[in-house]
């Protein structure tokens, strides 16, 4: 953010940056906050990739020798039970094309990551 545009916030937001700066700036909650966005987003990343394959809950529970019931709590907002070798069945199922990546990041690139920001 510029000078410019940091004098035009009110007092409340330019309080509110103060705050949300100081967080990030704490490696314990930078830690909590980053390890529960990616489990936010692995559930959505699991359901565009079942609807980008052309497959219902259904039709995945079936090439996975489950319920739907099971795929609609695997792709839940929320849910984080999961297990390495379920997340392997769930893309072997998906078909050809789609991959499983897990990166470990050492501390040196967690540092050299860029600050996430949060909409005003």
């Amino acid at each position: 953010m510029t000078k410019k545009e940091e004098k035009q916030l009110s007092p409340g937001a330019r309080s509110y940056l103060e705050w949300r700066d100081e967080l990030w700036a704490d490696p314990e909650y930078r830690a909590i906050y980053e390890e529960e966005a990616a489990k936010s987003e692995l559930w959505l990343q699991l359901v565009e990739a079942r609807q980008s394959a052309g497959l219902t809950q259904a039709q995945m529970a079936e090439r996975m020798g489950v319920s739907q019931a099971q795929i609609a709590r695997i792709e839940k907002r929320g849910y984080d039970a999961y297990t390495l070798t379920t997340l392997r069945r769930y893309v072997a199922a998906l078909g050809e094309g789609f991959s499983l990546e897990v990166k470990i990041h050492t501390p040196e690139q967690e540092e050299a990551q860029p600050q996430f920001s949060t909409p005003l």
